[in-house]
């Protein structure tokens, strides 16, 4: 019988630059070679990756290069999927550095009584390789989003860098909505769909720790801000409730401040002249460009 528990996926494109530290984390796992695989779903990169995972395999099997042309992370998490040969998938990306215990964690928290789970662990952002390193030994510096006490999350936290799921229960859901091939939104309308129609607990474990390392230039965040936007419309007209459209920051009073911000020019000045340094300003700039693409989507604008 297969010692197979847990396939790792991954969606990657042009990261080769963070993929040679992820992939090393994940070898290196305090769980026994024969009960994991890593699965790279590259959407054909152009960086040297599909040499770099060649040289990879060929001292571990346990590592596999899926290319194709995927459309977004949606397509390439499906692609992973297909390839897993594990009855639980664990999500993770190409700039996530995986804590040692960081699979046994996931699997301990599956093992427990109660049936079928999602489980999302702890992901924690980090600048550089030297800040990964700090707050990998330095565990008061990881700015956590929830409380070690926290159990259960709603689909709102079903964030993909961090998070293991029965591939029966993926299977049965239908994975990841390939619909969603701008930025963001994919993991958290699957979430929607785990919590709602499998009827599965997310559950926390905020002991199973990984490291984000992606730092965004403020001007890209913005972008990604007004994506995420049109994201959040189709993931409304998908699930038309007001649960989600509440959630997800949409309301008809959120899209009325919109307009008072935009039509008090002095306020919309002073919140892009001071938007660059973190703080309120920043804030309130990113919610203004994450409300400018709803409704750049809900008018149907390319």
């Amino acid at each position: 019988m297969s010692e197979l528990r847990i396939s790792v996926v991954i969606p990657t494109y042009n990261r080769l630059d963070t993929l040679r530290y992820v992939i090393p984390a994940l070898r290196a796992q305090d769980l026994r070679a024969e009960m994991y695989e890593i699965l790279v779903a590259d959407s054909q990169s152009s960086d040297g990756t599909a040499e770099y995972l060649a040289e990879v395999a060929r001292e571990d099997a346990r590592v596999r290069h899926i290319p194709g042309p995927y459309t977004g992370r949606a397509g390439a998490r499906n692609a992973g999927i297909a390839a897993a040969r594990a009855p639980l998938v664990l999500f993770t990306d190409a700039d996530i550095i995986a804590s040692p215990d960081l699979l046994t964690r996931h699997l301990a928290r599956h093992a427990l009584p109660g049936g079928p789970r999602a489980v999302v662990g702890l992901e924690v952002q980090v600048d550089s390789y030297d800040d990964y390193l700090r707050k990998r030994d330095q565990p008061q510096f990881r700015n956590e989003l929830h409380p070690h006490s926290r159990k259960r999350l709603s689909w709102l936290y079903f964030l993909t860098g961090n998070a293991s799921v029965p591939r029966a229960e993926l299977e049965r859901v239908g994975g990841f909505d390939e619909d969603f091939t701008g930025y963001g939104h994919e993991d958290l309308e699957l979430g929607y769909r785990l919590e709602h129609e499998a009827k599965l607990t997310i559950a926390y474990e905020p002991l199973a720790v990984n490291y984000h390392w992606h730092p965004v230039p403020f001007d890209q965040q913005q972008g990604r801000m007004e994506l995420a936007g049109r994201s959040t419309v189709r993931f409304y007209r998908k699930h038309p409730t007001f649960g989600v459209q509440a959630r997800l920051g949409m309301t008809p009073l959120s899209l009325v401040l919109h307009d008072v911000v935009r039509a008090v020019t002095p306020l919309h000045t002073w919140m892009e002249t001071h938007a660059a340094q973190p703080g309120f300003a920043r804030t309130l700039s990113f919610q203004y460009h994450y409300l400018t693409g709803v409704k750049k989507a809900l008018r149907g604008d390319v």
